[in-house]
């Protein structure tokens, strides 16, 4: 009798287990521009699509949004399943890419791109309070940019502080290479211009996490440039700055950051609830 009861009672936790787990669904190719600009450029309408992946049935979740790298010349959107089947929707979104478009252009997308998931994401069942922006390299740069210089979400009619956290993944800090490319500033000539998130340092900005690979094993400086942006950060009075460096792991040091970047989104998440 003993063991039927155990048994029942195991059964029965694992049932409630399993309800508790929400099912996900993804939406593909979603354009993120009005109809309008989709049909002025055939580009835009090719290109500036978004993927959705959300738990379904429910209310009030979070929402990644997942810039991929390339450097501004490659690459193609994707949800990384490293954040998969963790109660967040996680966005993946696809960008205009140099030569065909000017770099700058990238940065408009993922201001666009992350209006779309402020105005749209409560239709999903998403809190709009709750929107993350993390990417990888150059999504890490787009990220930043559009974080730190209000303007960019301004013009979609956004507060960027509305976003409620930064994560990217090994971010070029200074001017991105490929603009200075298009500028003809060689590779190697560090710049600080407006297209730098360095250069739009606040103390208001939303909280940052920046994670770069090893020091030694990263491309072109990409530690120490976050760390610049790190201690800019916090001398201009950013409470809610933070740098990780992941020993060991190089430029692509996605797999060991993704857990971080769960980690601190839901820290904040946590910081948002209401003190009993």
């Amino acid at each position: 009798m003993k063991k039927l009861l155990f048994i029942l009672s195991f059964l029965f936790f694992a049932i409630t287990l399993s309800a508790q787990k929400p099912d996900y669904e993804t939406k593909s190719n979603i354009q993120y521009y009005a109809a309008a600009v989709n049909k002025s450029d055939s580009y835009i309408n090719e290109r500036c699509v978004l993927d959705i992946y959300y738990p379904k049935n429910t209310k009030g979740f979070a929402t990644i949004v997942w810039f991929h790298g390339g450097g501004l010349t490659g690459g193609n959107k994707e949800i990384p399943e490293a954040l998969k089947n963790k109660g967040f929707a996680i966005i993946g979104v696809n960008y205009r890419l140099s030569p065909k478009a000017k770099a700058a252009k990238a940065i408009e997308d993922a201001a666009a791109a992350v209006s779309w998931a402020f105005n749209n994401i409560s239709n999903y069942g998403g809190d709009p309070s709750s929107i993350f922006v993390s990417g990888h390299s150059a999504g890490g740069y787009l990220g930043a940019m559009i974080g730190l210089d209000k303007k960019w979400l301004q013009k979609e009619g956004i507060d960027a502080n509305r976003i409620a956290g930064l994560i990217p993944f090994s971010a070029q800090c200074i001017t991105h290479f490929e603009i200075r490319r298009e500028n003809g500033i060689p590779e190697k000539q560090p710049t600080i211009d407006s297209f730098a998130p360095l250069y739009h340092v606040r103390a208001d900005a939303p909280p940052l996490l920046l994670i770069t690979g090893d020091r030694e094993f990263e491309m072109l400086g990409r530690y120490e440039e976050n760390a610049y942006l790190a201690r800019m950060m916090k001398l201009v009075g950013h409470t809610q700055t933070k740098l990780y460096e992941l020993d060991g792991y190089n430029h692509g040091m996605t797999e060991p950051a993704f857990p971080l970047l769960v980690n601190e989104v839901n820290r904040i998440l946590k910081e948002k609830q209401p003190k009993k």
